[in-house]
C-alpha cells in the first residue's frame, strides 16, 4: 500500500469518522485540520437523545424523496456542522475541512456541502474545503468564493420575489 499525500490522509480519516453516521442513505464524515492538527470531526447523525435512522427507519426513504434535499424532514445534523460543533473557535479560523463519504451500496459519492453548511463553514472562518467525489478524487473549494456565489444567489432571489410580488402597473 502507498503512503497517501496529506489530502488522502485527511480524507481517509473522514471516511473513518462516516462510518459512525446514523444515516441508512449516505454516510459523511468531517475533518477540520488546521497546520497538520486536526482540531475537530463530525459524521452525520441526529442530535444527542434524538431517535435515529437506524434505529427506526428514514422518512425520506419512506416519502421518495431525493438524497440532496427535503432537509428540514430529516432529524440529522450534518457532518460539516457536528465537525464545526466540535471544535474550537480560534482553531476554526484558516483551517481546512476534508469531507467524505459513501452511499448505501459503500461506493463513493460527492460530499459538496449544502447552502446552510456553507454558511456556517464560512462564518467559522475556514478557509478552505477538500471533498471527496465519487471517483475518490479530491476537490477543493476555496471558502471565500462560496461568499460572493451565496451574494449573488440571494440578489437573484430577491430581484425574482420582488418581480412575482409587485403587481401591474395600470391596474386590472
Amino acid at each position: 500500500m502507498e503512503r497517501p499525500d496529506k489530502t488522502m490522509y485527511f480524507l481517509r480519516i473522514a471516511l473513518a469518522v462516516a462510518a459512525r453516521s446514523t444515516c441508512l442513505r449516505r454516510k459523511f464524515g468531517a475533518v477540520i485540520v488546521k497546520g497538520n492538527t486536526i482540531v475537530g470531526t463530525g459524521y452525520n447523525g441526529t442530535a444527542k437523545g434524538v431517535v435515529n435512522c437506524l434505529e427506526v427507519g428514514c422518512i425520506k426513504d419512506e416519502l421518495d424523496l431525493p438524497h440532496d434535499r427535503s432537509y428540514d424532514l430529516c432529524p440529522a445534523v450534518h457532518a460539516e456542522e457536528n465537525a464545526i460543533i466540535n471544535s474550537n473557535r480560534a482553531d476554526r479560523i484558516g483551517a481546512k475541512l476534508y469531507i467524505a463519504g459513501y452511499d448505501a451500496d459503500g461506493n463513493y459519492t460527492r460530499a459538496y456541502p449544502c447552502q446552510r453548511c456553507r454558511r456556517k463553514i464560512i462564518n467559522s472562518e475556514i478557509e478552505e474545503v477538500i471533498i471527496l467525489d465519487e471517483d475518490g478524487k479530491p476537490l477543493r473549494y476555496r471558502v471565500k468564493d462560496w461568499v460572493q456565489e451565496d451574494t449573488e444567489w440571494y440578489l437573484k432571489a430577491l430581484r425574482e420575489a420582488r418581480a412575482r410580488g409587485k403587481p401591474k402597473e395600470g391596474g386590472g
